[in-house]
């Protein structure tokens, strides 16, 4: 599929609207962009927080949705992975709404060519909150997560395990130096899979935001520390810059002190990492803070930072977006959304433009009913244009 873009600045475009509202938490989860150029969204949660499994296409040339093949269960939490023969694998989640509900180890796969879900082969352990990372061979590492145990007991994962497309079974991987949830993976140059931040539980909602990063070495199954961030980071996004450089930008409140200041706000620092030497620059600091967002890859090595709020809570989803300029080591504020929000999906399409859609746009105080959340159906196009 071709699209040509001739735009002369940003701007932001209404689409349809997505089907049905829903919202994503998680680090791995949305949207993905196929192999024929569309986008497949899926999962996720209702207004109730119960997890859903309806799907939804869209079509970039025409701009508008439709319905495809339910998942077999409802996930929120889940990690979805674009396999190199244009399948999708979708892996674990919690398939309920209350708090505490165990997660699933149950796997699946989409064929957009049969356009349906079929079952695959099951993870070792349940988990949410996970990551997933496709590696050159064509595998894919799932890792950490969260767990329950005894039906009571959160707590966070070290172990890995890796899916194999040609048999659809899982072989184990080493695990972790350090249990995690809620973090980032990002597949580097030579099999490396860089895992950053994320949290503990140690029951209470402020779980403390975790520092410390590591490298998994695919030809030797082996993870090892790395440099860590300068500042613990939970709900946080991590942008491939390159094959070696990857973007951390922003996260809510550290909770605990942990290894850098409190910070009682979103966070405004982003931190850019080197692969050759493992080390961690400050870069600076966007012009306001923010987590729950997405950050998305531009061209020329450049990054799209979009939406998010301060807290999940008695709040406001945020409209601003603005765009990092790895070269030059600047912010440039951009156009900002008609409807702000977080805990949504975004996905760049084939020309190099950018699908928003879904997620939240008021939770608690902020919104119209204080006991829930408002979620929005409104589907936003970013055309990067030329960069300022």
């Amino acid at each position: 599929m071709t699209i040509t873009v001739t735009a002369a600045t940003s701007t932001w475009t209404t689409a349809a609207d997505l089907p049905a509202a829903a919202t994503w938490s998680g680090q791995h989860d949305g949207a993905l962009t196929l192999a024929d150029g569309t986008v497949l969204v899926l999962g996720g949660a209702d207004a109730t927080n119960a997890a859903v499994n309806r799907t939804a296409i869209f079509d970039p040339v025409a701009g508008t949705w439709h319905p495809a093949a339910p998942m077999g269960s409802p996930r929120q939490g889940y990690t979805a992975t674009l396999l190199t023969d244009g399948r999708v694998l979708v892996t674990g989640g919690v398939s309920g709404s209350a708090p505490g509900t165990p997660p699933v180890a149950t796997a699946e796969l989409y064929d957009p060519a049969k356009q349906q879900w079929t079952a695959t082969g099951m993870l070792s352990d349940p988990r949410a909150g996970h990551s997933a990372a496709l590696l050159p061979d064509g595998t894919v590492l799932v890792a950490g997560g969260t767990a329950v145990r005894d039906g009571q007991t959160t707590m966070a994962l070290r172990t890995a395990e890796r899916y194999h497309p040609d048999t659809g079974q899982w072989s184990p991987a080493a695990a972790m130096t350090d249990a995690r949830t809620g973090h980032t993976a990002i597949a580097l140059d030579g099999g490396a899979v860089l895992v950053c931040g994320g949290t503990v539980p140690v029951g209470t909602d402020d779980d403390a935001a975790l520092a410390f990063c590591e490298l998994y070495d695919q030809a030797a199954d082996r993870w090892a520390p790395t440099g860590s961030l300068h500042r613990g980071r939970r709900h946080h996004q991590a942008t491939r810059v390159s094959g070696g450089t990857v973007l951390i930008t922003g996260g809510t409140a550290p909770g605990a002190p942990g290894g850098g200041p409190f910070d009682p706000f979103a966070q405004r620092t982003a931190e850019l990492y080197d692969l050759a030497s493992g080390t961690w620059q400050a870069v600076a600091d966007m012009p306001s803070g923010r987590g729950l967002h997405r950050a998305v890859p531009l061209a020329a090595g450049q990054v799209l930072v979009v939406g998010g709020a301060a807290s999940d809570r008695d709040e406001a989803g945020y409209r601003s977006a603005v765009r990092y300029d790895v070269t030059a080591a600047t912010w440039t504020p951009v156009a900002g959304l008609t409807t702000g929000r977080w805990g949504f999906a975004a996905a760049v399409l084939a020309d190099g433009r950018v699908l928003v859609t879904g997620g939240i746009a008021r939770s608690g105080l902020a919104a119209a009913d204080p006991s829930g959340v408002e979620l929005t159906t409104q589907t936003e196009i970013f055309a990067p244009g030329t960069a300022s």
